[in-house]
């Protein structure tokens, strides 16, 4: 007789008079994240990739760095919010023109303002510029700017950047370099939808931007980013070593929603008599005489399936807090009892849950360590209290001291080398107006935030 046996979710074996037969259907193809986890040592700028015909560098093992830190944060509940913080402090009041001015050994911002440069900055969405350059620069440590030029060549006259643009990291690859294995042997950068592999955008490539020599392409582009230690071209972020912890952290959620609702661990022994299942085989074989043997075994399996359904409804679920299951039991031909059983299994959800929190606190612990802020400035609870305002003040000051001078450096060179092209002869830059953070008691009390 022919029958099928379950092995798990996607496979059967199929025994039938001549052979037996395994069929299986599942997907072929690896997640990427364990790809990541197990080959994230791998250097993967020592090879070039292919796309679209283009020889790049790729950005990740399987090209995908940025996708890969885009679906990790979007579901963690900590390191998104950690990196708008920074990008705030960062922000302070916001971009300002200044000097550097020398006093008594010191260098002081000396801020001020210029209409020519100003008006500049308003033909085009500097803000969008500024915002977009901190975010991208925040989750991946680096950016790419894309620089459009007047035609003022063409009448014999000094160019001039018109404006500037941030293209996305997941948008943007370095070609190949033919030579050279190093940021300034690369030529070209690519542009297109390297998540599809280009496959509607295709690839449109720009000319790197020569600093010495701004006017010598129309459209360039370039990369500012903040050296990352072994890696020749792309910089990957300060927690770049912390994303397992925070793919863990993600996790934690599930694992106790599906507890409290269906009952991760196993909760319930349900023993089920075999002369219940031949009795209900013989009575389908009655009702329907004209299937072969093969698919009246498919009818009972599924009988066996919904069964077991409607079990495991009754028995899980919070709302099911009044239980009840009502079973018959019989005697088979050779008078032997047929009974259900259902034995509940001794489990230890509290020991569970609590192995669970704890890890859930050194993954939140691992996540504002690699984020590299403050837990009083991230707002993140340690031991169940807040941290004061004297711990968040000192915080506040050590960040602005040490964590600040860099990124913004960064953020602002394609801007402040602009103004040099646009406005020779001008001492000024670009930068944000922080106000230094004064403790509470010595703000006048009309200015104190309580009274505001």
């Amino acid at each position: 007789m022919d029958t099928v046996n379950k092995i798990n979710k996607n496979t059967r074996v199929i025994h039938t008079d001549a052979t037996v037969y395994a069929v299986t259907l599942a997907s072929s193809h690896p997640d990427l994240m364990d790809t990541f986890y197990s080959d994230n040592k791998t250097n993967w700028e020592f090879y070039p990739n292919v796309v679209a015909g283009k020889k790049i560098v790729a950005y990740g093992v399987n090209n995908n760095l940025p996708q890969i830190i885009r679906n990790i944060m979007d579901a963690n509940n900590l390191a998104p919010g950690i990196l708008e913080r920074e990008v705030g402090l960062l922000y302070g009041n916001g971009p300002h023109l200044y000097a550097n001015k020398f006093d008594g050994g010191e260098i002081l911002r000396e801020y001020t303002y210029d209409d020519a440069i100003w008006n500049w900055l308003l033909s085009w969405d500097y803000r969008k510029f500024i915002h977009t350059a901190m975010v991208e620069y925040k989750y991946l440590k680096g950016f790419f700017c894309k620089r459009y030029l007047n035609r003022a060549t063409r009448l014999g006259q000094p160019a001039k950047i018109v404006k500037l643009k941030v293209i996305p990291n997941t948008d943007a690859r370095f070609a190949w370099p033919e030579s050279g294995n190093s940021l300034e042997d690369v030529k070209e950068i690519l542009v297109g939808d390297f998540e599809h592999s280009c496959l509607k955008t295709g690839v449109t490539a720009y000319p790197v931007y020569q600093k010495y020599n701004p006017a010598k392409f129309p459209v360039s582009m370039s990369y500012h980013n903040s050296y990352s230690f072994g890696r020749n071209f792309y910089s990957v972020p300060a927690y770049y070593g912390a994303l397992s912890w925070l793919d863990r952290s993600n996790d934690i959620a599930d694992i106790l929603k599906y507890l409290t609702e269906q009952g991760l661990a196993s909760a319930f022994h349900i023993h089920s008599p075999a002369g219940y299942w031949e009795q209900k085989r013989r009575k389908l074989e009655e009702v329907h005489q004209s299937e072969t043997s093969l698919e009246i075994a498919n009818r009972l399996n599924t009988l066996k399936d919904l069964t077991f359904e409607n079990i495991t409804k009754v028995l899980t679920g919070k709302k099911n807090t009044g239980k009840m299951l009502e079973t018959v039991d019989f005697y088979d031909d050779n008078n032997n009892l047929c009974a259900w059983k259902i034995e509940p299994i001794q489990n230890s959800n509290k020991d569970f849950i609590e192995s669970q929190i704890k890890i859930s606190d050194k993954a939140d612990s691992a996540t504002t360590s690699g984020m590299q802020l403050h837990p009083s400035l991230s707002n993140v609870i340690i031991n169940g209290a807040l941290s004061s305002g004297s711990t968040m003040l000192y915080a506040h000051k050590l960040y602005l001291l040490s964590d600040v001078a860099i990124p913004e450096e960064v953020i602002f060179e394609p801007i402040n080398e602009a103004i040099k092209v646009n406005f020779p002869g001008s001492n000024l830059k670009l930068g944000f107006y922080r106000p230094a953070p004064v403790p509470e008691a010595q703000v006048p009390p009309k200015d104190r935030v309580k009274n505001n």
